[in-house]
């Protein structure tokens, strides 16, 4: 392979090293991002509404987040609780005082503690519904009598593109297609499939065609990751392998599998049929941002590295302890996804 189309493998190796160092540290602290509370808030009459408030559950224990109206909305209802697997769904009617909900501002107290979003979804009778990502720095979201058309757009991509980046899983996955790509054409073929699988089985799985439960899911992720970190000391020691020579079709069964994983991550938001078909859109395009910021980053990484000089055992010792970082962490994963069955 020329050296016109290749990476620098030394530097490679090094950036590689201490950029999966880094998110092996920071994932075995969270191994995916907090599923995200959900509200939904429909109206039924001039000044009533049904509310659904579901919080999720972290280690068995609720989110410690409670919603808070203002003090002209009274309960017609009182709340009533039911516990699920991996969430608290309080359900009740409201009404207001004076108008409806228009120009309200609901707060999440406590929310700023945490680090999960809160999904709202408000439908105001004879207007469009309002969707908006509420985030712990700014735990409350304002009530619009009209909200604008983009707001389901910007809300999905932004959960897209935070469930890639916080999901650090799929990013020592992508870390590691990276490396084993070795060229730029590689590069782009890998990511292409990889990109083109997980939609796929994001659609499919989003729309209700193909059913998996999440659990093995998430564990056959991890054993994917592992499988990857075993291929890249391999490939270093200079053995040869389907992934080393053809790394997009690797990419592509690997991908099916991740895109179930995203799927997961629209199906916790329990929406609305009709409003699955825009959502996934948009977090399908806010996955592929938050991919290809990844992919830049790293990409920068390497090519800051051309400008220090190191010996060559610092890449050889950087880019294994890399290898072995990923393949620990996946090793813990996998173990720990597979006694939570």
């Amino acid at each position: 392979m020329s050296r016109a189309v290749t990476f620098s493998i030394p530097y490679c190796r090094v950036a590689f090293g201490v950029v999966a160092l880094f998110f092996a540290l920071m994932a075995s602290a969270a191994a995916h991002e907090i599923r995200p509370a959900y509200l939904q808030i429909d109206q039924t009459g001039p000044n009533r509404y049904n509310v659904i408030w579901r919080t999720p559950l972290l280690s068995g224990m609720r989110l410690p987040v409670a919603l808070r109206f203002s003090d002209a909305v009274k309960n017609v209802t009182e709340p009533a609780e039911r516990e699920l697997p991996d969430s608290i769904v309080e359900r009740r009617v409201i009404e207001t005082t004076d108008g409806n909900l228009a120009g309200e501002r609901l707060d999440f107290v406590g929310l700023q503690a945490t680090i999960t979003d809160v999904l709202v979804r408000v439908k105001l009778l004879n207007e469009p519904v309002s969707t908006n990502l509420v985030h712990p720095s700014q735990p409350w979201v304002d009530i619009a009598s009209q909200p604008g058309r983009l707001e389901v757009a910007k809300t999905f991509v932004v959960h897209g593109i935070e469930h890639i980046l916080l999901g650090y899983d799929h990013l020592l996955f992508v870390l590691a297609l990276i490396l084993i790509a070795r060229s730029w054409r590689a590069l782009l073929l890998t990511v292409t499939a990889f990109t083109l699988a997980h939609s796929i089985t994001l659609t499919i799985a989003t729309l209700g065609f193909v059913h998996i439960p999440g659990p093995p899911v998430e564990a056959a992720i991890a054993f994917s990751i592992l499988l990857l970190a075993c291929e890249i000391v391999r490939i270093h020691n200079g053995q040869t392998s389907l992934t080393a020579q053809r790394p997009w079709l690797v990419a592509f069964a690997f991908g099916l599998l991740h895109g179930l994983g995203f799927a997961g991550a629209l199906a916790n938001l329990a929406l609305p049929a009709g409003d699955i078909p825009l959502a996934l859109l948009f977090f399908n395009v806010g996955v592929e941002i938050g991919q290809l910021m990844f992919i830049a980053a790293v990409i920068a990484a390497i090519g800051f590295t051309r400008m220090l000089k190191y010996p060559p055992m610092v890449g050889r010792t950087a880019f294994l302890a890399g290898a072995y970082a990923i393949g620990t962490m996946a090793s813990f994963w996998f173990v720990e996804r597979v006694a939570a069955f």
